[in-house]
């Protein structure tokens, strides 16, 4: 048991090491600055995602986005910028066809292992550091300099004045797209905005978290935003606070640490996910068993019973 121990001891030693770490957060400020307007994006973007039911879009997305970077990582250009246009590319593929729910899992299907084989044999072509390679998959903090978090800053307040433009005809078109479009709407329009909304965020969140684990940032925080309340408000607000607390507190985690930051950032959506999950049981196993009754004097009572049988 004794050795037991130390042998956790001694793996946490090497997994969190916080030595000399202000100065590492100074360094890395840029980091904590990226990683907390990721936080605000992924939040508000991944509220609608959940209401439009495009969890299954984001990773297709993310893989023709990882493909885009890879591409551009092999011929020397601007990794950004191909993860950019891959993403970008994927959404407007994604947002043009306009396939009804089960066609359009079936296509993310298809899509997503071809963006996954182009963006592997891109790698394997690519003679460079291996390091590169990996941060394309799993993220990296150390890499965002002040040009990257100015252009970062640029997209994502284009993405944010962009959603809050269009929040009360596009949250109509993602809640009812029948009755919206009977009312006049363009819900085909807006569901392509927001796709290339959606592209967009995917690759700013692809040069932080990774293509492979971007699901944390666009779909964990809104998921247990969810669990927690039905108010749309209080569901923005509760996934903005979960997608910063992952984000900035994966990135803080990560600084003192010997891993990548993904596994910190997933983690932590994992986590939050599964307390709101649990609130959310109880919730509904106290109000099955507590109704309200009235009495004949006009007043309302608790009583206590059972689940209703079926």
């Amino acid at each position: 048991m004794i050795t037991a121990a130390l042998d956790v001891g001694s793996f946490l030693d090497s997994v969190f090491v916080f030595d000399n770490y202000g100065e590492l957060l100074a360094l890395l400020r840029n980091s904590v600055w990226a990683g907390a307007v990721l936080g605000l994006v992924g939040g508000l973007v991944g509220t609608f995602v959940m209401m439009r039911d495009l969890a299954f879009a984001v990773h297709g997305i993310a893989e023709l986005s990882f493909a885009g970077a890879a591409a551009a990582l092999l011929i020397g250009a601007d990794v950004v910028t191909g993860s950019l246009v891959g993403s970008v590319l994927a959404a407007l593929i994604m947002g043009f066809t306009g396939l009804r729910a089960r066609e359009g899992n079936s296509f993310v299907g298809v899509l997503m292992p071809f963006g996954l084989g182009l963006g592997i044999l891109f790698l394997s072509l690519y003679e460079g550091r291996s390091s590169n390679k990996f941060s394309l998959l799993t993220g990296q903090i150390v890499s965002v300099s002040s040009l990257q978090l100015t252009s970062m800053v640029v997209l994502s307040a284009v993405v944010l004045v962009t959603l809050v433009g269009v929040w009360r005809p596009l949250t109509f078109a993602s809640t009812d797209p029948l009755v919206a479009q009977a009312k006049g709407l363009p819900v085909r329009g807006l569901s392509i905005l927001f796709m290339v909304l959606l592209g967009i965020s995917v690759a700013l969140s692809v040069q932080i978290v990774g293509s492979l684990l971007v699901l944390a940032l666009l779909i964990t925080p809104a998921a247990a935003a969810m669990n927690l309340t039905a108010s749309p408000l209080r569901t923005v607000v509760l996934s903005v606070v979960f997608a910063e607390l992952a984000m900035v507190g994966g990135i803080l985690l990560a600084l003192g640490g010997s891993i990548p930051i993904s596994p910190y950032v997933t983690t932590i959506s994992f986590v939050l996910w599964l307390v709101s999950r649990a609130v959310r049981a109880v919730r509904e196993r106290t109000s099955s068993y507590g109704r309200t009754t009235t009495t004949p004097h006009g007043r309302s009572r608790a009583s206590v019973t059972g689940p209703a049988r079926p």
